[in-house]
Order: C-alpha cells, then sequence, then structure tokens
C-alpha cells in the first residue's frame, strides 16, 4: 500500500479495520515504519456506523453484496494461515460454536473413520514438500489446509488479551498451519540440541509478541530472524504424520 501511495504521489492511505482490534495497530504501525508522512484515514473512527448490523443495513441500502447477514453475524478475516471468527454467539464464553460456522476444517465427528499419513519434507527448517511433490509456499499451505481440513485438524477456540485493552474470544480454522506446527516440531527434537531449543522457545513467545503488535519492521525482529536461520541450518528431513 505504501509503494502504491508513493507510486502515485498520494499523501494518504486507508484502511478497513475497526476502532475495537488490533489490526488498525498493525496497519499503521507499518504505515508509519514505511513512510511517517503519510496520512491514514481509518472510516471506523469517523463515521457513525456503531456496529455491524448497521453496517449490514448501510450495505443492502446502497446495494453492496456483502457475505454476512443479520442471522449469521460472524466476523471473519481470512488469510493462508487461518480463517477467524468472532462475535454472534461466540461473546457468550460458555456457547458451544455453532458446527456450520467452520468453514476449513469438518466436524471431528464427521471426519474420515480412517486415518491418513501425510510426509512433509523440511530444509534448513522451512517446509518444501508434501507427499513428494514440492511446492511454493503458499501452494504448500494451501495443499495442508485441504488435508487438514477434512480431518477436522487445525480448531482453536480462545480468548485473546488485545492490544487496546479488550478480551476477544475468537475461534480459528487453522488445518495447515497445526500440521506444519507439529511436523517442524518434531524434527527440531531431533536436530537440536536441549538448550538451544530452550532458547528458541523462549525467543518464539518474544517474537510472536513483536508480530501480534505489529512491530513486524522493528530491528529486533530482523536481529532474531537472523538467528532462527543460523539455528535451523540442521533442521532438514523428512517428517510423516498420521491425521485422525
Amino acid at each position: 500500500m505504501v509503494d502504491a501511495a508513493e507510486e502515485v504521489g498520494a499523501d494518504a492511505v486507508s484502511h478497513g479495520c475497526t476502532g475495537k482490534g488490533n489490526d488498525q495497530v498493525r496497519f499503521e504501525l507499518t504505515f508509519f515504519a514505511l513512510n511517517p508522512k503519510l496520512n491514514v484515514v481509518a472510516p471506523w473512527r469517523e463515521w457513525d456506523i456503531t456496529g455491524r448490523e448497521l453496517a449490514i443495513e448501510y450495505a443492502k441500502k446502497h446495494n453492496i453484496s456483502v457475505p454476512v447477514t443479520k442471522k449469521s453475524i460472524y466476523s471473519r478475516d481470512r488469510n493462508l494461515w487461518h480463517l477467524s471468527h468472532e462475535s454472534d454467539i461466540l461473546e457468550d464464553p460458555a456457547n458451544e460454536p455453532k458446527k456450520d460456522m467452520y468453514m476449513m476444517p469438518v466436524d471431528p465427528e464427521d471426519a474420515p473413520d480412517q486415518a491418513e499419513y501425510v510426509e512433509i519434507e523440511i530444509e534448513w527448517g522451512l517446509p518444501v514438500s508434501v507427499n513428494g511433490k514440492r511446492l511454493w509456499p503458499a501452494y504448500l499451505l494451501t495443499e495442508l489446509n485441504e488435508i487438514g481440513g477434512r480431518h477436522g485438524i487445525g480448531r482453536i477456540d480462545m480468548v485473546e488479551n488485545r492490544l487496546v485493552g479488550m478480551k476477544s474470544r475468537g475461534v480459528y480454522d487453522t488445518p495447515g498451519g497445526t500440521i506444519l506446527f507439529a511436523a517442524a516440531r518434531e524434527l527440531e527434537f531431533l536436530t537440536l540440541d536441549r538448550e538451544t531449543i530452550q532458547v528458541k522457545d523462549s525467543l518464539a513467545l518474544k517474537y510472536a509478541e513483536l508480530v501480534y503488535a505489529g512491530r513486524w519492521f522493528d530491528p529486533l525482529r530482523e536481529s532474531m530472524d537472523a538467528l532462527m536461520q543460523k539455528i535451523t541450518e540442521t533442521t532438514t528431513g523428512s517428517v510423516t504424520l498420521k491425521l485422525y
């Protein structure tokens, strides 16, 4: 976005994040890190639409097609790694997520009654192939999302503490990420010594905090990446997991 703004000579960028979540912080810290002269326009902090019901009414009035209704008013965000669900009945922590809410992993009760094996090849700590097929990272993760999804893998229900001081319950679909984490971890147990694993685990928490807080371009994050590249030089091998 910053590159595009500079290319066309714009003096501002905009995002559609609400005023309650973490994404607004991540967008704006990144904008400021790359070009602190850019102004930021955040409509959700300016207009008089205060909730999803009003947003749906606005969209209907102006013939804007949106993938939500008042009967299914989940707030969803999706990328290669996961699909998140918030709001609606999830606001009450006593409520069990509805079966039809999940979009990537099937309900474990509906998963095949037969196990499936998946082989993941890892080089220098990075996954490079699935079941013998070398794939670019995005395609590899997409493949694992499909494989894990049909076995009901990667359903996470948690309460997070947001940067803005709120607690928020979120349910996440992340089949591919769950499989990759398990595979990499098992290989590390074979290739890394105890002290290195301990250091890596302690730094992983700090790394996650930096990324969560939108500090991707922080020099500390870049320095930790350099260390992780050194640590994972020996993390090369093939891992076979049984999905059931």
